[in-house]
């Protein structure tokens, strides 16, 4: 394919190489509060913080950490659900140049416990309810300072309990300013699974973080109004996506982060009507239950003027009845832990391509190489592993030269998808090199359930594959091969994983075999299985 063919795609007045400033990603809260001191930064139920409120509130969060002995460079790991101590907490730990180790809530005793000890933290914020996880692994890791959030009544009006108070309650804060060198230090540990199985964490550095809204603003300006547009954020902050699409981008531009803890349907459509938000980043699951909620229309869910959807595929016929309802548009995109994470979308600018993820944002290089080597650079709609350049890329993985090494390769990103471009650019994602699942906008790798699965003393043999589900887009499926003269029914294995797997981990459905398909060297073949639902 003629090289960078996508720029044609930008219209007169679009910047496609960006002039990233040096600068940390805790500087675009401290610009927007001198620039929209008043304006509401984040709204929780009936509860508000204003920009000069919220720095203010981060820079005390930021002494109260250094006042603990936080230095440069440590990890402090939250573990939250979406709220106002999450973005006082990360925007705190920032100021105080620690590094954000984002923790899943939802993590089980042990995933949470390799987290923690790989990353190294040693200071947490978590909501109260998980701290009894916490506390059965806490001497098996570094963890000394433990905070804790409550949220009563499960996520009414908040109040934070006496240990989120008793942090900001310093009556003297001595904040010490902390230099940041942007396109070294790291901001986040963004952890993601890999080949081998094993969690790692991607290192983003401020100058990763800081470009990819840039170059989103960018990509979407002329649909986005600084300072009033609200955004409804109801994907989980401590996913990438939801971390720099509603939080980092509302708060660089100064619009409203409009904050829900949890998808629940009936209160994402009563937020809807009393709010009026004019932004929805969303996962297609959140589309699926919009566009079939039979009273959907009556909510005034026209309001919401754009909707960016990331994080698993977007079926064309949901795209259309959801924009037929909502007169809105869904812009499909692309990206990943690695890259901060959007590299692609389809563009406002110019044709959408349902079925694509778009082309790629501004200042981002990609092409499509052989799988074989890596190394050539394929023909124009023909497949290959998508590999991607650009300010975004993470720095390497955390204590993993080898993994980095791999995915790292002569300044592009593996992606390990497969994927083809057209004559003009945009990227079509055909399927994935590696085995991942995504359910529900979740990255789920078949050897963390399969690790599990052989735990169980009747089980001989298991493999996990992800199929399709017109909810989740993917759902867990497990394919078992039961010890001679051992039994184990369906709901028997499913409790089993329950109590070893966070729940969107947990297989939904079973299928017992004699035997499973397997290559000549004894490997099973997860390829043969899929093929097998494809039929």
């Amino acid at each position: 394919m003629s090289k960078n063919q996508w720029l044609a795609e930008y219209p007169e007045g679009y910047t496609h190489d960006l002039d990233i400033p040096n600068i940390s990603l805790a500087d675009f809260l401290k610009d927007s509060a001198k620039q929209f001191p008043e304006k509401k930064a984040v709204r929780f139920y009936d509860y508000t913080l204003s920009y000069q409120e919220l720095y203010q509130s981060a820079v005390v969060f930021a002494a109260a950490l250094q006042k603990k002995g936080v230095q440069k460079g440590d990890r402090v790991a939250i573990m939250l659900p979406n709220c106002p101590q999450y973005v006082i907490s990360y925007y705190g730990i920032l100021l105080a140049g620690g590094i954000v180790t984002q923790v899943n809530p939802m993590l089980v005793e042990r995933e949470l416990q390799y987290l923690l000890r790989d990353s190294g933290s040693e200071s947490i914020i978590l909501l109260d309810a998980l701290y009894p996880k916490l506390k059965s692994v806490q001497d098996k890791t570094n963890i000394q300072n433990v905070i804790t959030v409550s949220l009563q009544q499960e996520f009414s009006p908040p109040e934070p309990d006496s240990s989120f108070k008793q942090f900001l309650s310093n009556p003297d804060p001595v904040f010490t300013p902390v230099n940041i060198d942007p396109k070294n230090d790291i901001a986040v540990l963004q952890y993601t699974g890999g080949t081998t199985g094993r969690s790692k964490g991607a290192m983003l550095t401020h100058r990763n973080l800081v470009s990819n809204v840039i170059q989103t603003f960018e990509f979407f300006k002329n649909d986005f109004v600084p300072g009033a547009e609200i955004c409804l954020s109801v994907i989980p902050f401590f996913h990438v996506f939801g971390m720099t699409s509603c939080m980092n981008l509302s708060i660089y531009a100064g619009n409203t982060i409009l904050l829900l803890p949890r998808f629940d349907i009936e209160e994402v459509l009563s937020t809807i009507k009393t709010e009026q938000p004019t932004v929805f980043p969303g996962v297609p699951t959140m589309y699926v239950a919009l566009t079939n909620h039979p009273k959907a229309e009556e909510y005034g869910i026209n309001s919401i003027r754009t909707c960016n959807s990331g994080s698993a595929p977007m079926p064309v016929e949901l795209l259309k009845e959801f924009e037929r309802k909502t007169s809105s548009k869904i812009l499909e995109g692309y990206g990943l832990s690695e890259a901060s994470p959007t590299t692609h979308c389809n563009p406002p600018f110019a044709d959408r391509k349902p079925g694509t993820v778009g082309i790629g944002f501004p200042g981002t290089e990609y092409k499509v190489v052989d799988v074989a080597t890596g190394t050539e650079e394929v023909e124009t709609n023909q497949l290959g592993e998508l590999i991607i350049r650009g300010p975004q890329v993470m720095k390497g993985y955390w204590n993993n030269l080898e993994e980095t090494a791999t995915t790292l390769r002569d300044g592009w990103l593996y992606t390990g998808d497969i994927a083809k471009v057209d004559e003009k650019g945009y990227v079509s994602i055909v399927d994935r090199k590696k085995d991942m699942i995504i359910a529900s906008g979740y990255n789920i790798y078949p050897r963390d359930i399969e690790e599990v699965l052989y735990e169980h003393p009747a089980v001989q043999e298991a493999v996990v594959i992800g199929i399709p589900d017109s909810y989740r887009g993917e759902t867990v499926k497990a394919y078992i091969v039961l010890k001679e003269g051992k039994s184990a029914k369906e709901e028997e294995i499913i409790t089993f994983c329950k109590e070893r797997l966070s729940p969107y981990k947990v297989p939904k459905v079973i299928e017992y075999r004699k035997e499973l398909p397997k290559t000549n060297v004894g490997k099973i073949l997860r390829r043969a299985l899929r093929e097998e639902v494809k039929k």
